[in-house]
């Protein structure tokens, strides 16, 4: 393959010359990770009718992604970094791909809900491969700036997913949603053989697999216990995985601890830079996607706009995610991090408090600025918070500093969506009962409590009979919309004293700027393994991956 990128970079001869070309590969292999998660808000209505999905059943299609991404990132890191970087993204790439093209053309439940399984495990290699191929192909002194465009590439994904699946939902099945992966998956493989270099680390000996295995059982636990518990009851499976997540957390920590080559070291936590970074990712997106994904829904339901309208009016918030990447990227060389980091979540719980103004009566521009308040603090906060988890990890472990972080990302993106989730889902059920007032059958209410659609959809078929119908239908559905937005207020009101409480606790764990650089200065030299092809902090690429 004479295009195949062969030659590892040794950073003691200059940086990879086209290591910015490198990045866009990464960029775009994020993107469609990301974008995953965020066109299927908009194409679920769809979904739910031709699939005829319970509640159950929409929310397992939407985190049969999240369980295996977050759970497996750690494992598939430290993978990555032994055997190749590259091939890992590469392996990723064609997983999701895979697993995107079994999406768009099955038509049941259960094969819906593998498929996206599928991705998830795809998206899992992934994403600790973007981020560790970018801290080993770039300089220290470049390396901030690069982050910064990562992690904008993230936000541009949140608008961008909706825009792109509402305009193939013009025309088009919710099929098409998976379908448009798969050109985008190709285009990044022949991309990163063509641009990115071969990494992995050196002298790493073997893989922790026994820490690999408690983690893989701990965090998949923890997820699933937290989507299906607040949302379906704690019956015997959630509460056994609840149980075992409570176990196993403590059983890794302790292995790691023991082991002479652990996947994670877990002393990196005493660290108050890299363990207030973690923090930080973990509450700042519990807070924002648990609002980002309410807010949609209020957006398609309440204020009836279709999965393209949907899409336009969210682009205001990839706009404010790049200026805020631009902020940060000129503002955190001089301020440092903390005021960065602290200063983003504040603005970001100020988003969310915002929509505890929601009425039934509110408008997009209601919605504006509090998107416009969370993208910027996505661009200010998130960069900075990675920059420093990733700059905390040797060259040998770049992989596990990606899989560490996006962990915590997906973490608290998953339990701000489950918990909020489900606190929607209560408050919305409380109101329509209370405004119902026993007006309807108690067959028909049911149908209404489980869900916003749920309770348009009564009302639509409400509409078609005779006489009163009409007017029961108007009654139903201006009580789901006053009900929804009692949810969304209430459920931000919640959400946003978590973030705030977030902030304080990021505030009190990372130290001034000046207690940190005394901190750079007494960790310890790199070992022999570390130093053996360029220490990792100035972003050396390992030898011996070529054949990769």
């Amino acid at each position: 393959m004479p295009f195949l990128a062969r030659t590892p970079v040794d950073q003691t001869t200059g940086p990879y010359p086209r290591r910015w070309w490198a990045l866009t590969v990464l960029c775009l292999s994020l993107l469609i990770v990301v974008m995953a998660n965020t066109s299927l808000i908009v194409a679920a209505p769809d979904m739910t009718d031709d699939l005829g999905l319970s509640g159950r059943d929409l929310q397992w299609v939407i985190d049969a992604y999240t369980v295996p991404y977050a759970a497996l990132m750690l494992v598939l890191g430290s993978i990555g970094d032994k055997y190749s970087r590259r091939g890992a993204l590469v392996t990723g790439l064609v997983i999701f791909a895979g697993g995107s093209v079994l999406g768009s053309l099955v038509g049941e439940t259960a094969l819906v809900i593998a498929s996206r399984a599928v991705m998830g495990v795809g998206a899992a290699v992934v994403m600790p491969a973007t981020l560790s191929l970018l801290v080993a192909i770039f300089p220290r002194r470049e390396r901030a700036r690069a982050i910064t465009v990562w992690t904008a590439t993230s936000g541009l994904a949140i608008a961008v997913g909706p825009l792109v699946a509402g305009w193939l939902l013009e025309d088009h099945a919710w099929g098409s949603t998976f379908l448009i992966n798969v050109p985008v998956a190709v285009a990044a493989v022949i991309g990163a053989l063509a641009l990115v270099p071969p990494s992995r680390a050196e002298g790493m000996g073997r893989i922790d697999l026994v820490g690999g295995l408690l983690s893989i059982v701990s965090v998949g636990c923890l997820v699933y216990a937290a989507i299906e518990g607040p949302h379906f009851g704690w019956g015997p499976g959630p509460v056994t995985a609840a149980v075992v997540a409570g176990a196993g957390l403590p059983a890794f920590v302790a292995w790691e601890l023991r082991h002479p080559h652990p996947m994670l070291q877990v002393r990196m936590f005493r660290r108050r830079p890299f363990s207030g970074a973690m923090l930080a990712v973990l509450f700042f997106f519990f807070g924002t996607f648990g609002a980002i994904y309410y807010a949609t829904q209020f957006l398609q339901f309440v204020l009836g706009y279709d999965p393209l309208e949907t899409g336009v009016r969210l682009l205001p918030l990839a706009g404010a995610v790049f200026l805020g990447a631009a902020v940060t990227g000129r503002l955190t060389p001089r301020l440092g991090m903390k005021p960065m980091v602290t200063a983003g979540m504040v603005i970001g719980t100020a988003g969310v408090l915002l929509l505890t103004r929601v009425d039934a009566d509110s408008g997009y521009t209601d919605f504006l600025a509090p998107m416009l308040l969370l993208g910027f603090a996505i661009g200010l906060s998130v960069s900075p918070a990675t920059d420093t988890i990733m700059g905390s990890f040797p060259e040998a472990e770049l992989g596990v500093g990606g899989g560490a972080n996006d962990t915590s990302m997906e973490l608290g993106g998953s339990l701000g969506i489950a918990i909020l989730g489900s606190l929607l889902g209560t408050a919305y059920e409380d109101k329509l009962t209370a405004l119902s007032g026993g007006r309807l059958p108690a067959a028909a209410l049911e149908t209404a409590r489980e869900s916003v659609g749920g309770g348009l959809a009564v009302a639509e078929q409400l509409a078609r009979k005779p006489s009163a119908g009409p007017r029961q239908a108007q009654a139903l559905t201006d009580a789901v919309h006053e009900a929804f937005a009692h949810s969304v207020a209430r459920t931000s009101l919640i959400g946003g004293l978590v973030m705030a409480a977030g902030t304080l606790l990021v505030l009190l764990v990372l130290p001034r700027r000046g207690s940190a650089g005394r901190h750079r200065q007494q960790e310890p030299a790199p070992s022999a393994r570390d130093a053996e092809n360029g220490d990792a902090r100035n972003g050396g690429v390992r030898n011996g991956d070529a054949a990769r």
